[in-house]
């Protein structure tokens, strides 16, 4: 493995095997500390941690290698993503997750149901048959939650997406309302209102980007005007990832704006959504991502005060700042971080792992030449 690869794999490795190794012996809520605001957030927490976990590893255990090192690392790690979700959706089980109750669930159950889609042969295909029964009962309990009208109308539609993949009943409605809502909300040059309202935050790169793309492509030849918007979609999502890229200093640092911050660089979704899928802009080089989101990725975990004595990660944006984190943030929301970690997915040997690059903060502010950016139109 070459050095970023295998720092990226150690990194990953120390975030998520807390949570897989102890909800795949059913002790996650004896295990996990739950620190929250809210007194309610541990009815949701450990859905959070499972579905957010789940959605940044899945196109490694998908895609990774099955020999050497990294293959035993993955195999082991796939292995307990499948016994952690026995684990989550036995109703027999100490650690049976909420899926119904409140309105949080709807939101974590489709990042799960966004890993089914990102990895259908390692999450899915590979469970047992009652597993299988299980996830989808546990998924289509969510139809129950209204979500709120914004991004949270892609994760009704995600999960759709995700039990047409699984073959089992869909609802067209919701994946075709979430689709053309987001349609009227886009705000162009490549970014999307949370609902009516712009919002200068990371959502765009949390949510809505990275759903639509992976929406569209699990459903989107079921209909030919969900084609035709998949076309927009892409486009939109390419400058969106352009800019991402932009907004990482030479130092490794980004805007601290917007709500959620404590998500860490789960900011970075997109750009590596968009790098695993082979689709970055043609003024960027693969490797001067993986050098940008290497040095973002240094720079947050190894903040002294990140994890806890037993390895959890804590709330804060660089280190351990409880105030970072809204009333809605707790331990198992901050496992969205894992989906920086997407373009993982791509081979060893893929452009993306080889050589070094600058990124383009860091070549404009050496003094050295850099590419103008422009807008685009629809």
């Amino acid at each position: 493995m070459i050095a970023d690869r295998k720092y990226w794999i150690d990194t990953l490795v120390r975030i998520v095997h807390p949570v897989l190794n102890a909800l795949s012996e059913r002790r996650l809520r004896i295990e996990m500390p739950v620190e929250a605001r809210w007194d309610d957030r541990p009815d949701y927490t450990h859905l959070e941690a499972l579905g957010r976990t789940l959605a940044g590893i899945a196109p490694w255990l998908e895609y990774g290698p099955r020999s050497g090192e990294e293959g035993d690392i993955r195999s082991r790690i796939a292995d307990l993503a499948r016994r952690a979700i026995d684990a989550a959706t036995d109703p027999a089980s100490p650690d049976f997750m909420n899926f119904e109750r409140g309105g949080q669930p709807v939101v974590d159950a489709a990042f799960l149901a966004n890993a089914v889609l990102r990895a259908p042969n390692e999450l899915y295909e590979q469970l047992e048959p009652n597993v299988k029964a299980n996830l989808i009962a546990a998924l289509a309990a969510t139809r129950i939650i209204r979500p709120v009208f914004s991004n949270w109308l892609l994760f009704s539609a995600m999960i759709e997406a995700a039990l047409c993949r699984m073959g089992a009943q869909w609802d067209r409605m919701r994946i075709d309302y979430a689709l053309r809502q987001h349609e009227q909300w886009y705000a162009g040059d490549g970014a999307y209102g949370d609902g009516p309202a712009f919002h200068w935050d990371y959502y765009n790169s949390f949510v809505i980007q990275p759903m639509l793309v992976d929406i569209l492509d699990a459903v989107g030849d079921q209909f030919g005007d969900w084609s035709e918007l998949r076309d927009k979609v892409l486009k939109r999502a390419v400058r969106y990832a352009a800019v991402q890229e932009r907004l990482i200093s030479p130092e490794g640092t980004f805007p601290p704006i917007g709500r959620s911050l404590a998500y860490r660089f789960g900011a970075f979704q997109h750009l590596s959504l968009i790098a695993l899928k082979e689709q970055l802009p043609e003024e960027i080089e693969p490797s001067q991502v993986r050098c940008a989101l290497t040095a973002v990725i240094k720079r947050q975990i190894e903040m002294p005060g990140t994890f806890d004595e037993g390895g959890w990660l804590r709330i804060g944006f660089a280190g351990s700042q409880p105030e970072a984190g809204e009333g809605y943030i707790s331990t198992g929301s901050l496992y969205l971080c894992t989906t920086v970690f997407l373009a993982l997915g791509l081979s060893p040997d893929a452009a993306f792992w080889q050589g070094e690059a600058e990124w383009t903060a860091k070549k404009a502010w050496s003094g050295g030449d850099f590419p103008i950016d422009k807008a685009i139109s629809g």
